[in-house]
């Protein structure tokens, strides 16, 4: 009897063992290799901030400077840019120069508080998100809104003096851009005097309306202008732009903004050294 027992044993110990050793493989995702060490999942997805079609960390397709400018007009576009200027804020709405490190954009009346228009301040990052636009040649963003986000950038003015009359010179719209050593010419004023400017375009304006003043390089006149929503009458481009005579030799730096053509919104003028 004792030795049956003892036969019966040892084929359930046996059968216990054969079981324990048919259990599948530790496959390493559980974090153990099977000898009781801890090891790294390598199958775990890799930290990156953009995924394979360009999406960040919040799954936000932020379009690159070339992406935005190949994108047909009326396309919605998402870019991050930085405050360089604010134009002008009405009913909810601004209007704001803005550049990063590879273009520039202006954001024409995006949707904004007079709270959140305050915190704009020159260098500021935000994330905009609208419908690309074109009026007359000037291609911007509207109905936009836009998140401030972390980072500071401020450009500085790039000279395109020497792009003046070329067809490269479109490629910096919109760009904080410099001019250098240009000649003031005479515009006629509403009775056909020659003057070194006009209040609005045609000189029907009065102070405190945009300045409209010729400029000429290599034999070639364009028209700059200040304007008024960004740099009042109480400014020192606004006086010093009064003050010119035609035949000053003068020294520039503005927005390139566009309208049928080069049309500088400036912001800062001085004599040529």
């Amino acid at each position: 009897m004792k030795k049956f027992l003892a036969v019966l044993l040892a084929a359930v110990m046996t059968l216990s063992l054969a079981a324990c050793g048919s259990e599948p493989q530790n496959d390493g995702n559980d974090g153990n290799n099977g000898n009781g060490e801890v090891v790294e999942n390598n199958d775990a997805a890799p930290e990156n901030s953009e995924d394979e079609n360009g999406a960040d960390a919040e799954g936000v397709n932020v379009m690159t400077h070339d992406e935005y400018i190949a994108a047909a007009v009326d396309t919605e576009v998402t870019v991050e840019t930085y405050v360089q200027a604010k134009q002008s804020w009405w009913e909810d709405t601004a209007t704001v120069y803005t550049q990063a490190e590879d273009g520039a954009y202006f954001l024409y009346n995006m949707a904004c508080s007079e709270e959140d228009y305050a915190k704009l301040e020159k260098g500021t990052k935000i994330r905009v998100t609208g419908f690309k636009s074109e009026w007359s040649g000037e291609v911007e963003i509207i109905d936009a809104s836009f998140e401030i986000i972390d980072g500071s950038y401020v450009a500085e003015a790039l000279d395109v003096t020497s792009l003046l009359g070329t067809d490269e010179l479109i490629d910096h719209q919109n760009e904080y851009v410099s001019f250098k050593g240009m000649t003031v010419e005479a515009s006629k004023d509403a009775d056909g005097n020659d003057v070194a400017f006009l209040y609005n375009y045609d000189g029907s304006g009065q102070d405190g309306d945009d300045l409209y003043f010729n400029v000429s390089f290599n034999g070639e006149t364009y028209t700059f202008v200040v304007e008024s929503y960004l740099c009042d009458s109480t400014t020192e481009v606004y006086s010093a732009v009064k003050a010119l005579n035609i035949g000053d030799t003068i020294d520039m730096e503005g927005f390139l903004y566009w309208y049928e053509g080069v049309n500088p919104h400036i912001v800062s003028v001085s004599s040529a050294s």
